[in-house]
């Protein structure tokens, strides 16, 4: 079997990881209202930040010109943040509750 080339296998597995949440900081990174957290997942910029009402939210940052940061699912759970890149509509599974809870920034 002849091994596939760094691109094809780099694809396949961000299609493969992209789609569950993603472990990002602990919430104390962005401890004031007003503070931020850029970074890398799977290649794309990432911004997390504390919103002036308090919550936790990430942007997707577009490349393409005057682009706006476009909002991605992201959950605080247990005090640390996860996103989720993918579009669908998946759940982040509160314990708590035993039940899933969709969380959307």
């Amino acid at each position: 079997m002849i091994p596939p080339d760094d691109r094809v296998f780099r694809r396949e597995m961000a299609t493969a990881y992209r789609s569950g949440w993603h472990f990002i900081d602990l919430v104390t990174a962005i401890p004031h209202r007003g503070d931020s957290l850029m970074v890398t997942l799977f290649g794309e910029p990432i911004l997390v930040a504390r919103e002036d009402d308090e919550d936790v939210r990430a942007y997707r940052c577009l490349r393409r010109p005057r682009g706006a940061p476009q909002p991605i699912r992201c959950a605080v759970r247990y005090g640390m943040v996860f996103v989720n890149l993918d579009q669908r509509d998946h759940q982040l599974f509160d314990p708590e509750s035993s039940t899933a809870t969709p969380r959307s920034a």
